[in-house]
């Protein structure tokens, strides 16, 4: 009884950081994952323990912007660059957004035509449909639930592993003790890893839903006069960051692992969709961890289209000053609503028209690439001001993570450039 309470307060303290974390693990990512260990084996398991303290720093910077400020990531942007830069930006990742949905929706299709047949397209329109209606329809604490129940679709992909033969001593030399390899090939995995796993559409939904909850909390002006209710509501945004990213990095290992011991060893190396991971998956692993790894793509898919969307619509409604938030109905915020819709629309309807989503995915990366340097190091510079931030500014410890993270993804963008 006492543990099931415990794990009852653990799930209410749990919020923007987990549904954050498990929306980095969107269909585009479990193929690129599927890839990383079809083609590498566990030799880039490596990337996912590299990954994470990274993934928590940077996170946890926009967390902070996002509450203490009670404003999301583009309108603190505007404090410190030039209103066409935060247009800029905004505007690719509006761009980068759409053709993940794109990507995402396809996706979703393929699974359930995997699983139960049927027109693929019928089902990314009905996929399409839910993902654009269902944040209109429900209230705020609504939609966070739904979005919190679908994070255990993930929990297929633990379950994937827990059915396959694993040398775990080999897996963790491999996580802990890599051999790095020379081959162009390998260094250009590693940077479609950290693009996938280090994405600018996380910055900005993290940072709106905590601003979000500032904005709806009674006690927001005491917590902010009185440094023990500070300190408590920031160690809750530390340990939804933390369990939030550690969640997605779990995934993201079994997927890897996944794909390592069944098509790494049986000699499929080339795999380019996450449909092709299911598929090839099938003979080898069997039925039932087929149908796991199909079912997790469309649950995850369900829950990455909304933020993907929800980022993009906080972020404009931040550079125009609309009203924004899932708590505000259709007719209280019809712009926030508006861009929501709008890219969810055109990201389903790509999937009628002619364009490669591998292709659509490339596109995303190199948007997604262009911008997330630039606003890292404009969250960092934001976390070390006194009139952003007041008397919590980030600490040495952020600051170490936070430029790290920025410079791995610098490092990474000019790979991804060069190569």
């Amino acid at each position: 009884m006492l543990s099931l309470r415990r794990a009852r307060n653990l799930a209410n303290r749990l919020g923007p950081g987990l549904i954050t974390g498990a929306a980095d693990d969107d269909p585009s990512g479990i193929a690129t994952y599927s890839q990383a260990g079809a083609q590498f084996g566990a030799g880039m398991l490596w990337t996912v323990a590299f990954t994470l303290p990274l993934m928590v720093g940077i996170q946890m910077v926009s967390a902070r912007i996002g509450w203490l400020t009670g404003e999301g990531l583009a309108a603190n942007i505007c404090r410190v660059m030039p209103r066409w830069v935060a247009f800029f930006l905004v505007g690719l990742l509006v761009l980068a957004n759409t053709l993940n949905i794109a990507a995402d929706i396809s996706a979703m299709g393929e699974a359930l035509q995997l699983v139960v047949g049927g027109p693929e397209h019928g089902h990314a329109l009905l996929f399409g449909l839910l993902s654009a209606v269902l944040p209109v329809v429900l209230s705020y604490d609504a939609m966070v639930r739904v979005l919190k129940w679908l994070t255990l679709a993930l929990l297929a992909y633990v379950a994937v592993v827990f059915m396959l033969q694993v040398d775990w001593k080999h897996v963790i030399v491999q996580t802990f003790v890599p051999a790095l390899q020379s081959g162009t090939s390998y260094w250009m995995m590693i940077v479609a890893v950290l693009g996938t796993t280090i994405s600018p559409y996380l910055f900005f939904w993290q940072a709106a839903q905590e601003a979000e909850l500032r904005q709806r909390s009674t006690e927001a002006e005491e917590l902010l006069s009185h440094g023990r209710f500070m300190a408590e509501h920031l160690s809750r945004i530390k340990l939804d960051t933390v369990v939030g990213m550690a969640f997605s990095n779990l995934i993201a290992f079994c997927v890897m692992l996944a794909t390592a011991i069944t098509l790494h060893q049986h000699g499929v190396t080339d795999i380019q969709t996450s449909r092709q991971a299911a598929e090839a998956l099938r003979p080898l692993a069997g039925e039932f961890a087929f149908t796991l790894f199909a079912l997790g793509l469309i649950g995850t898919g369900m829950l990455a289209v909304p933020v993907l969307a929800g980022s993009a619509a906080y972020a404009v409604a931040d550079l125009f000053k609309w009203r924004s938030g899932l708590d505000h109905t259709l007719a209280e915020a019809k712009g926030f609503y508006g861009v929501l819709i709008a890219a969810t629309v055109v990201g389903t309807l790509v999937d009628f028209t002619s364009l490669d989503p591998i292709k659509a995915l490339v596109w995303s990366a190199v948007a997604n690439g262009v911008i997330a340097v630039p606003i890292m190091a404009v969250m960092m510079l934001l976390g070390r001001k006194r009139e952003v931030l007041g008397d919590y500014v980030l600490t040495r410890r952020h600051q170490l993570l936070g430029w790290l993270a920025t410079l791995v993804m610098a490092a990474a963008v000019v790979a991804m450039l060069v190569f």
